[in-house]
């Protein structure tokens, strides 16, 4: 039997790091946002063994990636063979902050869940989604949401009317950022690691009954000044979209994309050709409109 998934990708729309966990990670608050950008999956079990391939020769296709944790994860919990055929076709970029790696662990989980009868119920994919890493359990689902603690506690929030009928431009370089990087080098920017709590909630809340001229500025990601010391090109981009257009940009979680949000696709159109102009070609400049709510596919 086979089983095909699309695995959407993400932007926050803020990310704050609000301090350290005893555990060590980081404490997060986050609101974030799908977006209609996609991974394509298809899966087919098989007697014994994962395996993994893709389209894109620079991803692992070994327990170096995501989806093929997920899967051995989901095995040993669910206590099913481990035998899965994993197909897996790449648009989304890798190190990018597009959370694209964890949008395929959780179609992983619905999906091997779905073939082997729901042996799993939504509090049990939410653990095994908390496990496998921070993003992963944003991805069960396909709305706006606030996400909290490691990012394991998920709170859906009232759709973003403040951006209906805008347009979002993704602009990520030739390079891509580390994760772990992007939160070592916090340490260098306390103002940064130790913001106030209740602010995902606050923007959720302004989205929802104002515009966004009026809530743009209150978009925040503690890890731009970390990544933007290191990578002061992210910072130019940032900047330019900020001038020539955009209501509001940012970098997408640990980056290396920039998104910038536009009041329709003609500006971010106009933004792209600018961003090119001054920048070059960039291997991802994507336009997509970004209604509130996210008619998502899973």
């Amino acid at each position: 039997m086979k089983l095909c998934r699309q695995s959407h990708c993400k932007i926050n729309l803020l990310l704050n790091v609000t301090g350290r966990r005893d555990d060590g990670f980081h404490e997060l608050e986050m609101l974030m946002l799908p977006v209609p950008i996609f991974d394509r999956l298809e899966f087919e079990l098989t007697g014994d063994g994962i395996e993994l391939t893709c389209n894109w020769s620079d991803i692992p296709t070994d327990s170096g990636n995501l989806a093929w944790r997920a899967a051995e994860s989901f095995a040993a919990k669910a206590g099913v063979a481990v035998g899965v055929r994993i197909r897996l076709e790449k648009t989304i970029p890798s190190e990018g902050g597009l959370g694209g790696g964890s949008g395929n662990a959780a179609a992983t989980l619905l999906a091997l869940n779905k073939l082997h009868g729901q042996p799993r119920g939504q509090a049990a994919l939410q653990e095994l989604a908390a496990e496998l890493g921070s993003d992963v359990p944003f991805f069960l689902q396909n709305e706006a949401a606030v996400a909290k603690g490691r990012g394991e506690i998920i709170e859906l929030v009232a759709p973003l009317i403040g951006l209906d009928g805008k347009a979002l431009l993704l602009v990520r370089p030739g390079f891509g950022v580390p994760t772990p990087l992007a939160y070592e080098g916090l340490a260098r920017f306390p103002d940064a690691s130790n913001r106030p709590l209740g602010q995902a909630g606050e923007l959720a809340k302004r989205l929802a009954i104002s515009s966004l001229a009026e809530a743009g500025n209150e978009f925040y990601n503690s890890l731009e000044a970390p990544v933007f010391d290191k990578y002061p090109l992210l910072k130019l981009l940032k900047g330019h979209a900020l001038a020539n257009g955009a209501e509001a940009a940012l970098l997408c979680g640990s980056g290396s994309t920039v998104f910038a949000i536009c009041p329709d696709a003609a500006t971010a159109e106009s933004l792209g050709q600018a961003l090119e102009g001054r920048f070059g070609s960039q291997p991802l400049m994507q336009i997509v409109d970004l209604p509130g709510k996210f008619a998502g596919v899973n």
